[in-house]
């Protein structure tokens, strides 16, 4: 025999060697070495009399018998078992690297392995903080003696006892910080613990094993190990991130862990790219010049032996079963069993031949009426019957061949959800099947209506079911008699075949193929008649049809047939038939020859010496040889000869493909293949030499079938032929193949008509070849070997891995007892223009967190160190969830369905982007800049203009406007019209809860400014903090400040029922403001004197208190007269959405102009009315709500946005009423009203709300339009009037809190479609709509009277061009004066509010807003006749993300994250050490969270070419929002990095 092949070796050699390719590199080995538990006797901290004594023998000995009870064992192989272990103990050896282990919230988490830590003692805890601190570090470096476990998980690195300890730890820390701990400490550590050290919750200990212990330094023999610092308390485990930031807490240690491990080099560089439309150039895997590539010539098709015409062969089928049922009649046929294996029935021929005909006269002349039969010659039936009886198939079956209708055999549909029955569904409507028969049990036990009839079950077309017993059936009249033709080219019958995707197709036979491929089967196997056969396969397709229906009535044999059912309740039946009838031949699975193994030592007499020809009808599968050589092993001494087995190779398209011969000479051993999986992932054959490890074990099958010919093409599209030394796909010539996939012409060309090419492009015969769908080569000897099948092929960066093959690696990590042997599933999904591996398995109920995590993480490493493949995702679900097959296997394309829709729900997720996706696009390396003057010039030649706008001017002075102060404005307007109404509040009915005209709303800021004198001895420029609900109290306040010539500083009240989170802000606004004293309301008084209020913060501190409801009688001696107008008329103080609180000064000056401006924009006069729905404390929202109707005299209608929480209409009604134009809200507002009312629309419409009035809807805003909810808004209320161009944004910041609102006059607000690629670039591409990665950006409004706008380079501070993107820019009349800090941050301060560009107009002072924009002049004309320019805002520079060198905006990845499942309500991102963290909102059952953690990572790589770090799944409402409705993400950073959450489920993605 050439070097390729070998004799069996004993299975006890040990192989050893390296695992990988010499210049393979020590890549990702590394990861995840800690989860490796050590052997006994490895670890020193363990005292040795304490470990319970586990002998190998007796473990592996009762877990092998406990796996009787799993399916299928395909894939036992204990050389790769060993092959396994040996990868997993070298990569053990190469250095640990810990994982960090998902959190899980307890509610998820079925039962913990915490109990097993129970402090020693528990009595003394109380007393002894020390005994705690012990304990805690002894279960933290593994000498609890409590349990076995504790020398495992020390090494896990954070997983075992240690993290639940880190656990436990932020939990009691959480709990003492009033944040919702759930209870979920209640079950830990006993309380007195938490009393006994109330120092120590600053942060939980440092569990994590990238700290001194991991580095082990090999110390010279007898030195004793020096024992491990215990973990100090207090600040000293504050850990420093890689920002330098000191953080406590779990989190960010396993945030920490995780920025270590993916810190190793990951991947060999790669030269040469694709570009992929853009500049984003995704990597290309380049092939390696050292991988191994064909060598051999090429190769010859080979011929099968003669097909030998034996005189008595039957001329067809039928006529063999006319001939058997006249000679022979009494000839048994087949037997069936029943559960207990008792012979149930035996069909002779004779019943066989005359009940076949009873079915084929009634399906001919008793369906349908005389003149129009339902069925006629050629038409296809459906065929329904269960695996457990063969019989009734049987007659059916060539009851339709009689007819010469085409039988189509399909499983039973269980339910009508039935996983793959939709599909067969499809397959029945396209073959135009409308009759099925079936059996009298089965017919009974289908789904039935209430009615009785048989539902249609989903996809399916509509179908006469029909009865096949004989006692339902008439008699044939004597005259009738089937016409017996010879076999012709005819279609025989459909077998359906369930391809990758999971589409079923119909394969179509011959009569002429049928009757071939009998006589060839009879040929190769050497049938005689009479003989018995047992049959333990599906007898409707494949191997099982063929031999037990099929070719058994050709030779006239005996099938006894075995029920799937009963190979359940006694694996051990078929043995036990084979004694009992003294079986010649039988058909098995090596599932079937392994279950027997499990189950054989209950048996004593057992004899296979009988069997001549045990056929293994998945011997193609590369994991069968071991189910063989074990079988062998076992029931050799039971009479069972070596030469017997029989592997075959099959398809649905090709039949049987080869087959191994029973030969006489047991000399001639079979032929083995060794074969280096490495060679076979670059498709080539290797015998392994140096890598003991990773090797595939190959049987062949046998030679080519009689009369056939094979060849291996490659299994690209052009069928091109082989090297000798190359692995591809079998095609065969014969005429006992399929002959095409029924109505599907295009892919029955690609598979059934295949002609075969040589290196010179000539075809090999003129005769079609079928392609087999299975990967192999042909060996010396023309044996046949398979190496996999299309269906499991994963093409991965450009290597070729079998879906079998990962399986069966993952099934060699031991133990195995936490997951089910043979519910394991592999397929691959396209992420990033690559495959990606995932692996499912269900998980055993019993099995903790921990291990589960311990053994995917051996997976991992073990299909790492074997197929040097990393795995994209690995999944494990519960016990009994992946979808079944009907002989209950796994359903692998509705399982990976499933995974893709986010609806598999696993209970344990680990993904590896990190390691897997290796194309992605190169960091963006960032270019000098170039100098000034070169821009200038480059625009002036590429005729750009310099990228700079500006409002109309502020125009013509008008009555009010001489008036410098706006408490002068209003003492003019108390005087000239005293009773028009300025403000009219409204409540949440919708009617008037107050109003105020000019001289009540004097006369109230009079008596305030009396009281602010007396009682509050304020002297003039104190500042005053306004602590009041949105109303007309706070804007009487607000003027009576400006009357008594102080400071006003509007706040917004803490939330009575949240006091703790909101009265800080309150405190903090008051202190920072330098507040001298507080105006409130009575009921406010009494909540800031509350106890709640003294437990949130120290009330002692709170300045004077004035109670605004109780006002003095008296009026003031004097109003205040300003004297200077650029003194402070007030502060304006918010939170910016990167939490950072900011106040800025307004000037007098600064807040007429602002108020003129917006005058002139929305063109405001006495007679208008304006509704506001927004929060009157900051910004835009307090000068419309507080200041304009001072100013320009029109009536302010005020409803405050927490009233539309009890009534959404309120606002759209109060607009409708009132007859309103011009209207003003916030996203938050729109939101409640899009998301409240979207099914009111109708109910609205009767009672009377009429939008049609609206001019402008503006949303005041601070960020980059929300195109989709005004969108939305728009589409909603169209039917109410609103005229969808009236819905606009306005744009302000804190340095200008208003540039752009869109006014009555001007165009409309323009939409342009973006780039999003060249906006990481910080480049503007414009693009078409819907073209890929396109972003649709709003215009924010006009630009406001007074206001100009350039756009300049943040970096440099140059100006910009048109369509450049770049830090937005503003000079105007009503910029604030600068930032109001304690701190005086004066650069901070220049910066912002007086910078200069660097060059071209170096004398204009500008504000910087800090948001991301460009200026785009478009065809438009405004008012004033000339071109339009409009502003778009992209984002806001300190929200930007930098990653890869490129800026990503959060809304961006957020708005992708949204749409990837429909349980997602809400999500936000930020950056940790360089790591994305995607938070998501779930709204839905926490089963479903830990689906979208794949989904989630998908999405941003395919959409933004980010890999995501930490996906956190939380709650909905956990996501923190302003009053503006802009989500607070550093807020929620600081909380997840404090664990502050409470999520359901955090996934580290490696």
């Amino acid at each position: 025999l050439p070097p390729l092949f070998y004799l069996p070796l004993p299975f006890s050699s040990p192989l050893a060697g390296d695992i990988t390719q010499k210049g393979y590199e020590k890549k990702r080995s590394k990861l995840i070495g800690a989860f490796l538990p050590q052997a006994p006797g490895m670890d020193p901290s363990v005292p040795h009399e304490r470990r319970t004594p586990v002998t190998p023998g007796s473990s592996s000995r009762y877990h092998r018998r406990r796996s009787s009870g799993s399916r299928d064992e395909r894939y036992r192989s204990d050389v790769h078992t060993e092959a396994v272990q040996a990868a997993l103990a070298k990569q053990k050896e190469r250095g640990k690297m810990a994982v960090p282990m998902p959190s899980k919230r307890r509610s998820l988490v079925v039962q913990s392995s915490m109990d097993a830590y129970t402090p020693p003692g528990e009595e003394h805890i109380g007393l002894q903080g020390n005994v705690i601190a012990n304990w805690i570090s002894r279960a933290i470096h593994g000498s609890t003696t409590s349990s076995t476990t504790s020398s495992s998980s020390t090494q896990s690195g954070g997983s075992g006892a240690a993290s639940r300890l880190a656990d436990v730890m932020g939990q009691t820390h959480l709990g003492k910080s009033g944040l919702r701990a759930g209870g979920s400490n209640s079950n830990r550590l006993p309380s007195p613990c938490l009393s006994s050290r109330p120092e120590n919750h600053s942060a939980p200990p440092d569990v994590t094993s990238y700290t001194t212990d991991s580095i082990q330094v090999e110390r010279p023999q007898g030195s004793t190990t020096t024992s491990r610092s215990t973990p100090k308390y207090g600040n000293a485990e504050l850990m420093e991130t890689g920002d330098g930031v000191p953080v406590g807490g779990r989190v960010s240690a396993k945030i920490q862990q995780l920025v270590n491990t993916l810190k190793r080099p990951k991947r060999p560089p790669l030269r040469e790219f694709f570009v992929d439309d853009f500049e984003e150039l995704l990597e290309v895997q380049q092939p390696d010049p050292n991988q191994p590539k064909a060598e051999g010539a090429q190769m010859l098709a080979m011929r099968g032996e003669q097909l030998g015409v034996v005189t008595n062969w039957p001329l067809s089928l039928e006529a063999a079963l006319q001939r058997w049922g006249t000679i022979s009649p009494k000839a048994p046929c087949l037997t069936t069993m029943d559960t207990n294996g008792k012979p149930l029935y035996i069909l002779t021929y004779g019943k066989l031949w005359t009940r076949s005909i009873k079915v084929a006269y009634n399906i001919l002349h008793k369906l349908g009426s005389k003149q129009e039969p339902m069925l006629r010659p050629g038409d296809r039936v459906a065929l329904v019957f269960p695996n457990n009886d063969p019989a009734a198939f049987m007659v059916a079956f060539y009851g339709c061949l009689l007819a010469e209708v085409v039988p189509v055999p399909i499983e039973v549909p269980l339910t009508r959800k039935d996983a793959g029955s939709q599909q067969i569904g499809f397959l029945l409507g396209s073959c135009g099947v409308t009759v099925a028969l079936t059996s009298d049990a089965c017919h009974k036990g289908l789904p039935k209506s209430p009615t009785g009839e048989i539902p249609q079950f989903k996809g399916w077309p509509k179908l006469l079911w029909f009865v096949t017993e004989s006692k339902h059936l008439s008699k044939p009249p004597r005259d009738w008699f089937p016409h017996i033709k010879d076999a012709n080219n005819e279609t025989a019958y459909i077998e359906y075949k369930t391809c990758k995707d999971g589409s079923v197709l119909g394969v179509t036979v011959m009569r002429i193929a049928l009757l071939t491929h009998c006589q060839a089967l009879t040929q190769s196997c050497g049938y005689t008649e009479a003989e018995t056969i047992v049959n333990v396969l599906d007898f409707k397709k494949d191997v099982g049809l063929w031999h037990g229906i099929l070719t058994s009535v050709m030779n006239m044999m005996h099938v006894i047939s075995i029920p799937y059912s009963l190979m359940k309740v006694n694996p051990l039946s078929w043995i036990q038939k084979v004694c009992q009838y003294k079986a010649k031949v039988a058909c098995v699975k090596s599932r079937d020859m392994h279950w027997a193994l499990v189950a054989h030592r209950d048996q004593r007499d057992i004899n296979l010496s009988s069997l001549r020809m045990l056929v293994v009808a998945d011997g193609a599968n590369p994991w069968s040889v071991s189910s063989c050589d074990a079988f062998l092993n076992v029931f050799q001494s039971k009479g069972l000869k070596p030469e017997v087995i029989c592997p075959c190779a099959s398809s649905p398209e090709a039949l049987t493909v080869a087959i191994r011969r029973p030969t006489d000479d047991s000399n001639q051993p079979p032929g083995r293949g060794v074969l280096s999986m490495q060679g076979l992932s670059h498709g080539v054959i290797r015998v392994d030499s140096e890598e003991k490890l990773s090797v595939l074990t190959l049987q062949d099958v046998g030679t080519v079938m009689p009369g056939a010919l094979m060849c291996v093409v490659k299994p690209d599209v052009v069928p091109q032929l082989c090297k000798t030394d190359e692995i591809g796909e079998l095609c065969v010539g014969s005429i006992a193949t399929g002959t095409s996939y029924y109505g599907l012409s295009g892919m029955t060309k690609n598979t059934f008509e295949v002609f075969p090419m040589n290196s010179v492009g000539a075809l090999i015969s003129e005769y079609p070849f079928t392609r087999t769908g299975l990967l192999g080569f042909v060996g010396p000897g023309g044996l046949c070997f398979i190496a996999g099948k299309m269906d499991g092929l994963m093409v991965v960066g450009g290597r070729r891995h079998n879906a079998d093959d990962i399986v069966a690696t993952a099934l060699a990590v031991e133990p195995m007892k936490f997951v089910y042997r043979g519910r394991i599933a592999v397929f691959s999904i396209s992420v990033l223009h690559d495959e990606r591996i995932v692996v499912v398995a269900e998980q055993r109920p019993d099995s903790t967190e921990e291990d589960s995590f311990q053994w995917m993480s051996r997976v991992l490493q073990a299909i790492d160190g074997i197929h040097q493949v990393g795995v994209y995702c690995l999944a494990l679900v519960p016990s009994n969830t992946l979808p079944k097959t009907p002989l209950g296997g796994i359903h692998l394309s509705e399982s990976k369905q499933l995974f893709l829709e986010g609806s598999l729900h696993p209970c344990n997720v680990l993904m590896c982007p990190h390691t897997c996706v290796t194309n992605l696009p190169k960091p963006r390396q960032k270019q000098p800049e170039i100098g000034p003057a070169s821009v200038m010039v480059g625009n002036l030649v590429s005729g750009k203009r310099i990228a700079q706008a500006s409002g109309r001017d502020l125009g013509q002075m008008e009555d009010n406007d001489q008036f410098l102060f706006l408490s002068e404005v209003l003492q003019w307007r108390a005087q000239t019209t005293p009773d028009h109404v300025l403000y009219t509040l409204l409540n949440c009915r919708g009617t008037i809860a107050s109003s105020l005209t000019c001289v009540q709303l004097h006369k109230r800021a009079e008596k305030i400014a009396t009281m602010l004198a007396e009682r509050g001895h304020l002297q003039d420029g104190d500042h005053v903090a306004l602590v009041y609900p949105p109303g007309i109290d706070l804007i009487a306040a607000f003027y009576g400040c400006l009357y008594a010539g102080c400071v006003p500083i509007t706040v917004r009240p803490p939330h009575p029922q949240n006091i703790a989170t909101t009265l800080p802000t309150v405190k903090m606004i008051v202190e920072v403001s330098r507040s001298a004293c507080m105006m409130t309301t009575a009921v406010i008084c009494k909540l800031l004197r509350s106890k709640e209020a003294s437990a949130a913060v120290d009330v002692r501190s709170w300045p004077p208190v004035l109670d605004t409801d109780d006002l003095p009688k008296k009026k003031p001696p004097l109003l205040y007269k300003p004297s200077n107008p650029d003194t402070l008329a007030y502060l304006d103080f918010s939170v910016s959405t990167t939490g950072m609180l900011a106040g800025v000064k307004m000037s007098h000056t600064a807040t007429s102009a602002f108020c003129r401006s917006i005058k002139l924009q929305c063109e405001l006069y006495p007679s208008r009315e304006v509704a506001i729905c927004l929060d009157p404390y900051c910004g835009l929202g307090f000068v419309l709500w507080c200041l304009c109707s001072v100013y320009s005299g029109h009536q302010s209608i005020l409803i405050p946005p927490s009233e539309l929480e009890v009534n959404p209409a309120l606002w759209l009604l109060a607009v409708s009423q009132y007859k309103v134009r011009d209207t003003f809200c916030s996203y938050s507002v729109m939101e409640l009203c899009t998301k409240g009312l979207g099914l009111q629309t109708e109910s609205l419409k009767s009672r009377g709300l009429d939008l049609s009035r609206v001019r402008t809807c503006v949303v005041v805003a601070e960020e980059r339009p929300r195109i989709a909810l005004t969108q939305s808004f728009s589409k909603l209320f169209k039917d109410l009037g609103l005229h969808p161009r009236a819905v606009s944004t306005s744009f302000g910041c804190r340095v200008n809190l208003a540039v752009c609102l869109q006014g009555t006059s001007g165009p409309d607000p323009t939409t342009v479609y973006v780039d999003m690629r060249a906006l990481r670039h910080d480049r503007v591409r414009l693009v078409e709509r819907g073209s890929p990665h396109s972003l649709p950006l709003m215009e924010s409004g006009k630009i406001l009277p007074g206001v100009r706008i350039i756009i300049a380079n943040p970096e440099t501070k140059g100006p910009l061009g048109d369509s450049h993107l770049g830090e937005i820019w503003v000079c105007s009349g009503h910029n604030a004066s600068g930032y109001f800090t304690v701190y005086g941050d004066e650069a901070l301060q220049s910066d912002h509010f007086t910078s200069r560009l660097s060059f071209g107009d170096t004398q204009t002072i500008w504000a910087r807003t800090g948001y991301l924009g460009f200026l785009r002049r478009t065809e438009l004309t405004d008012a004033s006749g000339e071109r339009h320019d409009a502003l778009y805002v992209v984002g806001a520079l300190d929200e930007a993300m930098e990653l890869r060198g490129m800026r990503y905006h959060p809304i961006d990845i957020e708005t992708s994250v949204i749409r990837t499942h429909k349980s997602i309500t809400e999500c936000a991102v930020f950056t940790w050490t360089n790591l994305l963290v995607v938070v998501v909102e779930l709204d839905g059952s926490e089963q479903e969270a830990l689906d979208l953690v794949p989904l989630v990572t998908n999405v941003v790589l395919e959409e933004h070419y980010l890999i995501v770090g930490v996906v956190v799944v939380v709650d909905i409402g956990v996501i923190p929002i302003n009053s503006r409705g802009e989500k607070q993400r550093m807020h929620l950073r600081d909380g997840f990095l404090a664990d502050q959450l409470d999520p359901i489920y955090v996934a580290y993605n490696m």
